[in-house]
């Protein structure tokens, strides 16, 4: 009996997450996909001295302007971005994810990933994508690490920064998180 209300509850939670995303993770078609790309770029550059210097090094930057994530104990992210490279779209990808644990709320956020390498970039599509973590190493980019870095620090594969985070999600869990190519 008290297992039949916990695998009911598991699935009602799922299924509620599964509607959240599903309302949110509507493709963009691709133009529109590249518009709000090339904006959310455009903007971080505008606003952070550590990302402008970085795009002016990069082989490519990845962006993925709105990805949406929500959770109630089972939890799950989705969105789209583009590839740039030389200033031109060269490629489209989704980011997902899916995360257990104790976490609760709903969020929308940005991030862009900034290909320092040819070999980082090469990963991206010679492991069918990858998840984020396992690979080529990611540098985060936060206030602290944006102040220190200069040009002579930039070393690592891919720099990401997160930017236009709006809603709440709290909690801790486990999560796995993959970037795979698309064709739009």
């Amino acid at each position: 009996m008290l297992f039949q209300q916990v695998v009911r509850f598991f699935v009602l939670i799922s299924a509620v997450v599964a509607l959240c995303l599903s309302a949110g993770a509507r493709a963009e078609d691709r133009a529109t996909l590249e518009r709000h790309s090339q904006q959310a770029l455009n903007s971080l550059i505008a606003q952070n001295a550590s990302a402008r210097d970085l795009s002016k090094r990069a082989v490519a930057v990845l962006v993925f302007p709105d990805v949406k994530k929500a959770g109630l104990i089972v939890g799950g992210q989705f969105g789209e971005g583009v590839l740039w490279r030389g200033g031109k779209a060269a490629a489209y990808y989704n980011t997902g994810g899916a995360s257990y644990g104790f976490q609760a709320g709903v969020q929308e956020y940005g991030y862009a990933m900034f290909f320092m390498k040819e070999s980082a970039l090469n990963a991206l599509d010679s492991t069918q994508g990858f998840e984020v973590g396992v690979g080529p190493s990611i540098v985060v980019m936060d206030q602290g690490k944006g102040v220190t870095h200069t040009t002579t620090t930039i070393q690592d594969d891919i720099y990401a920064f997160i930017f236009n985070q709006k809603g709440l999600m709290a909690g801790v869990g486990i999560q796995g998180n993959k970037i795979t190519k698309i064709t739009k």
